[in-house]
């Protein structure tokens, strides 16, 4: 079962989240296997993290938000927030499979949070430029909640334009970039 989790910061939380990095690190590397996707998010204009995006293949709603609750930084208080749904990987890859490599170009996480009819369930257009793709659903997958992108694009706006404007209640858009240890 694909998860998507999502730990927003927060405000002036950074020098803590530079002291965790290590047990961060440690705590993710037990993850490794199971990783579709991660990295930090980061405030308009770069420079400062806002939160952590990871896609994860967990073997049940239980253990998603176990791994999104016992990671150290929200422990110890970094996150403000977070979000853990239920996601479908409509590519069918990991972020190490993207041809465009984890680097060069500006990339994206869009979120889309919606309800009711699903929309954009379908991949893009943009294929080539998509890191991960996918809709968000409830724990038992009858409802759809939302949509994910991982993106390479030139600017937020066209990021943003990977998902159908009025189908959501909103659409989040944050700059982002591969994660993990390199």
């Amino acid at each position: 079962m694909d998860f998507f989790c999502y730990h927003r910061d927060r405000a002036d939380s950074m020098t803590l989240r530079e002291e965790l990095i290590e047990e961060h690190w440690s705590f993710m590397d037990q993850y490794t296997k199971e990783m579709i996707a991660r990295g930090p998010t980061f405030a308009e204009g770069g420079g400062t993290p806002s939160g952590s995006v990871h896609i994860v293949d967990l073997p049940s709603p239980a253990a998603a938000r176990s791994f999104a609750f016992d990671e150290p930084n929200y422990q110890a208080g970094v996150y403000r927030d977070v979000l853990v749904r239920r996601w479908h990987n409509t590519l069918g890859r990991t972020m190490g499979d993207f041809p465009g490599g984890p680097t060069g170009g500006n990339r994206y996480l869009v979120l889309g949070l919606g309800s009711g009819e699903a929309a954009d369930l379908a991949v893009p257009a943009c294929k080539d430029e998509l890191i991960a793709y996918g809709p968000l659903l409830s724990d038992d997958t009858t409802a759809w909640l939302g949509t994910v992108a991982l993106v390479r694009a030139p600017d937020a706006a066209t990021a943003r334009a990977v998902l159908t404007p009025d189908r959501y209640a909103d659409i989040e858009v944050h700059e982002w970039e591969f994660g993990g240890r390199r």
